[in-house]
């Protein structure tokens, strides 16, 4: 494949993807700091009620998870005949879970910091408001999240950008700001936070190739955040 035709290729599954994503972050954080609310005073929510209907919420929330689920479909189907997906093995769910203590603890500490200095957007994990969907369509979302971000922004990109010449600095770089990028809209902080992220899940997969650790740890992040967030409202 030429590098004409590579770099097409990239800017197409962006285009589709996480790239528009993270135009959308920088203009709804642009649109956030023009307000005259500070950060911290202003709210977001990941995960809403798309509809007063249980089961049409539910139908709305599996066909926009789908759309993550085939980013991840997509960057595979153009990495067949180079480069697949391996089964999952057992020591994974160590590594993943070893990966997800490293950036989640850290992370509720930075993010309660960046919100006490006016850094960030205070974050509402979910407002969902029907109990017996709520935390199979969190679940979904926290594996959908895990799959489209880390096959296309890490084993995709990375493979691509090493195909076309790349240097582990660069290929980082890019992955990580992207990944920075499309979480601009919870805040400032949140956009350098992600591209901590990136940077060490960039830097396992370029020296293991394993991307199933990182699933796993991203989804357990996600998992925790938004059901734990959800069994203590709903206590409360």
């Amino acid at each position: 494949m030429t590098r004409q035709r590579l770099w097409t290729e990239i800017l197409i599954v962006l285009a589709v993807s996480f790239g528009v994503s993270g135009i959308r972050g920088i203009l709804r954080l642009t649109d956030a700091l023009i307000d005259a609310r500070p950060l911290s005073a202003q709210q977001v929510a990941l995960h809403q009620t798309l509809s007063n209907a249980s089961w049409i919420d539910l139908g709305l929330q599996l066909a926009s998870a789908t759309t993550l689920f085939a980013y991840g479909a997509l960057a595979l189907f153009l990495l067949a005949g180079q480069v697949r997906l391996p089964r999952p093995r057992w020591s994974d769910l160590g590594w993943g879970a070893g990966l997800a203590a490293v950036i989640g603890i850290p992370g509720l500490a930075f993010y309660a910091a960046a919100l006490h200095l006016g850094l960030t957007r205070e974050v509402v994990p979910t407002t969902l408001t029907h109990p017996w969907t709520e935390v199979p369509v969190l679940l979904t979302w926290s594996f959908v999240n895990a799959w489209g971000e880390e096959i296309v922004v890490v084993m995709y990109l990375l493979t691509r950008l090493r195909q076309l010449g790349w240097g582990l600095a660069g290929a980082l770089a890019f992955s990580s700001v992207l990944r920075g990028s499309y979480h601009l809209y919870q805040g400032i902080s949140a956009g350098f936070g992600n591209i901590l992220m990136g940077v060490l899940y960039g830097w396992f997969f370029w020296r293991t190739g394993r991307v199933w650790p990182l699933i796993i740890a991203h989804f357990l992040i996600d998992a925790v955040a938004f059901v734990g967030y959800a069994i203590l409202l709903n206590r409360n």
